[in-house]
């Protein structure tokens, strides 16, 4: 059984394919590191985060696509796929 946050939340599998990590992704908030799982209040993340990619070849381009998987609650997955920035 997988222990992978992504995977234990369904974003994996469900929301995106499974798939092989090729980069590393830092998603910061007023200089603080975002873990997967993370619960934050509307007034912590009011701006656009700061977003690091480290990857083996930087010649590829990235998407960063943001999903909520359980918005507004687990029960009632209405705003899963909601643009919350871009």
């Amino acid at each position: 059984m997988s222990r992978d946050p992504l995977v234990v939340g369904h974003v994996v599998g469900d929301i995106i394919d499974p798939f092989n990590k090729s980069a590393s992704l830092k998603v910061l908030y007023n200089n603080k590191e975002l873990t997967n799982g993370s619960e934050l209040k509307p007034s912590q993340v009011a701006n656009e985060p700061r977003i690091e990619i480290a990857g083996r070849d930087m010649r590829n381009l990235y998407t960063l696509v943001m999903v909520d998987p359980d918005s507004p609650s687990p029960s009632n997955p209405t705003k899963r796929e909601y643009l919350h920035w871009k």
